[in-house]
């Protein structure tokens, strides 16, 4: 079944945005308060536990079937140069993935994740948004089931990531549209350009941003008309994530950016997602600032493919270890501060 087979089904799930199990918060809280520890000992681990519990609905949260889900596309505004990277690296690094030789096939098994890699039609870029909308709205829904398609009911927990040559200027034009403020602000060196490369991604994201002044300013208008088919992808995974109960660890700037649309006018679309990371891509720490979201890691990582929230699992099963495994004052015989 077509997740989102119209512009009003995406909508309607946006105003039906399900909540975390407040039983399974306050058991795991309990839980918290009784483990042989001082109370708050373990910071944030503690939080992702109880946060944890909240969407999986159970006091002990498991993390038995994870899925690291990967959408590949391709861009036509790439044409004027904002890449170092030309677009046909888009297919190459797919096939990588499919070889299991690129960074996320190692830190999905190190992590204990499934592997998912979608490529969405790689050989149809988009339009050039600096003269058309990115897709068409079928093109656009399509994408959203595409990603809403990797998400199954049983999953724990799913992680988000993403290739596309170029996609770091489609996440700045998405951001700079939804929150406002000069391209600038949301612009940065993505695979590695230089300051005339930025400039040149500025002046494009700039002509896009004019060149749809007039367009409606909603989520689906503003994904369809910046964004890519794998960034629409992430949005609906993450969407589809919601509706199941199936919580998200978001990855660097492109991947949040996916959701920026959606946010600035539903910002409860980010409570079942945590951060991985914070990427060295500047604009991340101002989206992540906007989104309301704390990142578990800070390591200068910048490469997309759902890398930094790969590693950030390793803290999820820590977090998950102790609140499930430790013993209570009770059960260890030891006298508690009460």
């Amino acid at each position: 079944m077509t997740a989102f087979p119209t512009r009003t089904a995406f909508e309607a799930a946006l105003r039906d945005l399900p909540a975390p199990d407040p039983a399974a918060i306050a058991a795991a809280r309990a839980r918290q308060a009784m483990l042989t520890k001082p109370a708050g000992s373990l910071g944030r681990l503690e939080e992702i536990a109880i946060f944890l519990a909240g969407w999986q609905g159970r006091e002990r949260p498991l993390l038995e079937r994870g899925r690291a889900a990967v959408f590949a596309g391709n861009h036509g505004f790439v044409a004027h140069g904002v890449s170092a990277f030309p677009a046909e690296v888009t297919a190459q690094m797919v096939t990588n993935f499919e070889a299991g030789g690129a960074a996320i096939n190692t830190l999905a098994r190190a992590a204990g994740l499934e592997l998912t890699v979608v490529p969405l039609a790689l050989d149809m870029p988009t339009q050039d948004f600096t003269v058309a909308p990115a897709l068409s709205e079928a093109e656009c829904l399509a994408a959203l089931s595409a990603g809403a398609a990797v998400v199954e009911p049983d999953l724990d927990l799913l992680v988000v990531g993403e290739m596309g040559i170029g996609n770091s200027t489609a996440a700045a034009a998405l951001c700079t549209r939804a929150y406002g403020g000069p391209a600038a602000d949301w612009t940065g060196p993505g695979t590695g350009v230089g300051q005339v490369g930025i400039a040149r991604k500025i002046a494009v994201i700039e002509q896009a941003i004019g060149f749809h002044r007039d367009a409606p300013q909603t989520p689906f208008e503003t994904l369809r008309r910046l964004g890519g088919r794998e960034i629409a992808a992430m949005a609906g995974a993450i969407l589809r994530a919601r509706q199941l109960g199936v919580a998200v660890i978001l990855d660097g700037f492109i991947c949040c950016a996916s959701i920026a649309p959606i946010a600035a006018v539903h910002p409860g679309i980010v409570a079942h997602c945590l951060a991985g990371h914070r990427s060295a891509e500047p604009g991340h720490r101002r989206l992540l600032a906007r989104l309301g979201l704390e990142p578990m890691l800070s390591l200068d990582m910048r490469l997309g493919e759902g890398s930094g929230a790969a590693v950030a699992v390793a803290v999820i099963r820590s977090a998950l270890a102790a609140h499930g495994g430790m013993a209570t004052f009770a059960e260890a015989g030891v006298s508690d501060a009460g």
